[in-house]
């Protein structure tokens, strides 16, 4: 199928909220797709916060095993700080199963936001 939405599989990371903690998702399992890119939105923020977002990766489900994205397995990078009202994006091509999204509170009071993973280029057609 040629349309795009047959092709990929957006997946909620981040329910829209006010963040006020750092934020670790779930685990998102990558199986039978050849691509991803996760978006983060951000909405405004309060008490002059500061909030970074990174993605992790794991072969395992298992919390402790997931480490850091090494910038080689990311299209992009997400900005040093998470700005008001905007997005961010960034493609993931490394080869683990398994990716999640932590966003930090370094500083500051909140940030509304929320996350989405988009898989893509599924192994298997349509990819509902």
């Amino acid at each position: 199928m040629r349309d795009l939405g047959s092709n990929i599989a957006p997946v909620q990371v981040v329910a829209p909220a006010v963040i006020t903690a750092t934020t670790t998702s779930a685990a998102l399992d990558l199986l039978g797709f050849n691509s991803a890119v996760l978006v983060v939105n951000t909405g405004a923020i309060a008490g002059a916060g500061d909030f970074t977002a990174k993605l992790q990766e794991s072969d395992t489900t298992t919390s402790g095993d997931f480490t850091d994205v090494a910038a080689a397995n990311l299209h992009g990078a997400f900005p040093a700080s998470l700005a008001a009202s905007s997005v961010a994006r960034v493609g993931y091509v490394g080869p683990k199963r398994y990716v999640r999204l932590v966003v930090t509170k370094n500083s500051g009071t909140s940030i509304a936001a929320d996350a989405v993973l988009i898989k893509g280029a599924a192994a298997g057609r349509p990819a509902y």
